[in-house]
């Protein structure tokens, strides 16, 4: 199971209907649960989230992972029955060091910085390619 914490308020129905076409095409351990937090209690969940949780933090610092190391950095924990955490911020999207330090892996989506609503769409498919990935589907063509 994939957890993804968003700070800030519920998807947009815009990004409701773009997320959902990709969350019906994932299968389990791939599937996604959204939780939406004000982003001011992000770093309480995350201080409370299970020490076994895979914690993934999305910040324009992080580390720029191609789709192939994002499929590979999710399946290994996905493998060994662990739940995977995204954090993603919420329109300030700055984490205090206590979370940095928390996180398994920080993870950049680009050097772009991009709105955290775009930042959703972008992980709900990311997620998807990296589960077609991982199971050797033609979805990812490179």
């Amino acid at each position: 199971m994939i957890r993804i914490l968003a700070g800030g308020k519920k998807h947009p129905s815009w990004l409701v209907a773009v997320c959902e076409e990709y969350e019906k095409r994932l299968r389990k351990p791939w599937t996604i649960e959204w939780q939406f937090v004000d982003e001011d209690k992000l770093p309480e969940r995350v201080a409370r989230l299970d020490r076994n949780d895979f914690v993934v933090l999305l910040d324009e610092h992080g580390k720029i992972l191609s789709s192939p190391e994002l499929s590979n950095t999710l399946k290994m924990p996905l493998e060994t029955g662990r739940d995977v955490v995204l954090v993603i911020g919420g329109a300030f999207g700055h984490f205090p060091p206590e979370m940095v330090e928390r996180a398994n892996v920080v993870w950049s989506l680009s050097n772009l910085v991009f709105p955290h609503q775009i930042c959703r769409l972008i992980v709900a498919e990311q997620i998807y390619r990296a589960q077609e990935i991982y199971l050797g589907h033609s979805y990812h063509h490179a």
